[in-house]
């Protein structure tokens, strides 16, 4: 049976994972942003609307699988309606709800992006 680590070695671990999280996602935006002109969270979130049936979900599932805030969501979607990527229309059967989808210009981009993400997070995969 594993001994379990102590505080210190947890606090260690965890920030060691933050500063390789922190060092990915800036490598991401810097590939994806000259490339291709979009962040990595712009990317997750066509990622995310690409792979979902039909190419849409809800603000609200949109959110929680992206793991953004309401209003970053909220912004980061803006951004990519006015680059025309995605569209936001309202549910038919609850108008409370709000869905995104991917645009077909969105659904190229994603995929011209593709190979940089999966490139970048290769190199990452090799260096650890």
């Amino acid at each position: 049976m594993a001994k379990a680590p102590n505080e210190e070695q947890l606090a260690t671990e965890w920030h060691e994972l933050m500063g390789r999280f922190r060092r990915l996602l800036c490598s991401l935006d810097r590939e994806l942003e000259s490339k291709h002109g979009i962040s990595a969270s712009d990317f997750e979130v066509l990622q995310l609307l690409a792979e979902a049936p039909k190419g849409k979900l809800r603000l609200h599932e949109l959110g929680e699988h992206a793991h953004l805030t309401q209003s970053a969501l909220s912004r980061l979607v803006a951004k990519l309606e006015s680059g025309g990527m995605v569209e936001r229309f309202m549910c038919d059967d609850d108008r409370r709800s709000v869905f995104a989808t991917i645009t077909a210009a969105g659904r190229k981009r994603y995929v011209q992006a593709r190979p940089t993400q999966r490139a970048v997070l290769r190199a990452e995969a090799q260096s650890v």
